[in-house]
């Protein structure tokens, strides 16, 4: 529908020029929405170089890609843009990895609280598989085929085992507070409840040392069988379902830490090279 009226071409020449005062350049642009004529006169007042600018920035603004939430929640602690654009595309930092992690933790617990009279069987069995999540999470934190952003991480400017580190943090924290929330459910069992934190530390840290041999989810399957197999061994040796848990086994987690740093120090550099894209 058209106006009853038309702006004059000295009005449009300044609202052209950007040099109309604030109250008649909104009046302008209000009539502007309506007058087929006006518009026509005033498009060629307009700067091709000015519009192309303003098209190019409606563009940007519609194609760029929106953080989801785990970008969000790290850009407001402070992480850099391109950082958290890279710790959001973790694999195991999505919602449905979160889900499926706690609803296999949870359910354990679950059973373990409701089962703790009869047998230390289900909290062996949740005490083994919070110690493995961080290194599941580790598996599919970076790597070919488990990545879907890997090539991209690899041409940013970021040393790939700086990268490997940041996301493992991310993993573990995450990891390490959802095995927590679903240990509320073993409180009967006291200090059962933190007996899989220095484990899930040292495997995680052997697995970033097995990865700078191998791919990562080959070294998160080779430390994974490899503490299945000790803790069922120890276990059936003892007749106790919780002998991998005890005091010297906790020493020994706690050796594995110091050493896998220690090898860590020396061998980082290797994921730049062994990680093949």
């Amino acid at each position: 529908m058209n106006a009853t009226w038309h702006a004059d071409p000295a009005v449009l020449a300044r609202y052209a020029a950007d040099d109309l005062d604030d109250v008649r350049a909104a009046s302008l642009e209000a009539h502007l929405l309506s007058c087929d004529g006006c518009r026509e006169a005033l498009a060629p007042m307009v700067p091709a170089a000015r519009l192309d600018a303003v098209w190019s920035g409606v563009e940007a603004a519609l194609d760029a890609p929106r953080p989801g939430v785990v970008e969000r929640g790290l850009l407001r602690l402070g992480v850099h843009d391109h950082v958290a654009r890279l710790l959001a595309a973790t694999p195991s930092l999505r919602m449905s990895w979160f889900s499926a992690e706690a609803l296999a933790l949870g359910s354990a617990a679950v059973a373990a609280a409701h089962m703790r009279q009869a047998s230390g069987g289900w909290l062996f069995v949740f005490l083994v598989l919070a110690s493995l999540a961080p290194v599941a999470g580790v598996a599919v934190a970076f790597g070919p085929g488990t990545d879907p952003v890997y090539e991209v991480g690899i041409a940013a400017p970021m040393r790939s085992d700086r990268l490997l580190f940041i996301r493992t943090i991310a993993v573990l924290l995450a990891s390490l507070a959802i095995a927590g929330v679903a240990a509320l459910a073993l409180s009967g069992f006291d200090r059962s409840v933190a007996l899989w934190l220095l484990p899930a530390l040292g495997l995680t840290l052997a697995t970033l040392v097995a990865a700078t041999w191998l791919r990562p989810i080959g070294a998160a399957c080779t430390v994974g069988l490899g503490w299945l197999v000790v803790a069922a061994a120890a276990s059936t040796a003892a007749n106790d379902p919780l002998a991998a848990f005890h005091v010297l086994a906790q020493f020994a987690y706690a050796a594995t830490i110091g050493v896998s740093l220690l090898i860590l120090a020396f061998r980082h550099v290797a994921y730049e090279g062994r990680i093949p894209a």
